[in-house]
């Protein structure tokens, strides 16, 4: 496996520690349907949490969290609404993100809870196209 990939998995389980220490129940990670991915499907207190996770050595040249893009958005997006019909679940839902920085523990963790919404999403690809 490639020093890259292995890296983000560690920032995937330090996201789990995390989301597990403040009392969130993790439902899934890695879920896939075709070429769409959940890093990490949570339940909060009876709200589904779709979390993006980033990992980044350091944050340099950009912050973590800039990483998920308009296009990253409305794939996790899709990939959220396939589950929740694979799953039949009806219930309130949002997409956060959890950037994981550092070269090595003690890892700096940040969760960005209601990243986005499909509106901030059109919003910021109609500021694209002009």
């Amino acid at each position: 496996m490639a020093e890259h990939n292995l890296f983000g998995q560690i920032g995937e389980e330090e996201a789990c520690r995390y989301l597990a220490a403040r009392g969130y129940h993790l439902l899934a990670r890695n879920w896939r349907a075709g070429h769409l991915e959940l890093d990490i499907v949570a339940d909060y207190f009876g709200e589904l949490v779709f979390v993006e996770v980033k990992t980044r050595r350091n944050e340099e040249f950009a912050l973590a969290k800039e990483a998920v893009d308009a296009e990253k958005k409305e794939r996790l997006m899709q990939a959220a609404r396939v589950y929740m019909s694979v799953h039949k679940l009806d219930q309130p839902f949002r997409f956060d993100i959890v950037t994981v920085v550092g070269q090595q523990a003690p890892f700096e963790v940040h969760q960005i809870e209601n990243a986005f919404s499909r509106l901030s999403v059109q919003t910021e690809q109609q500021w694209k196209s002009f």
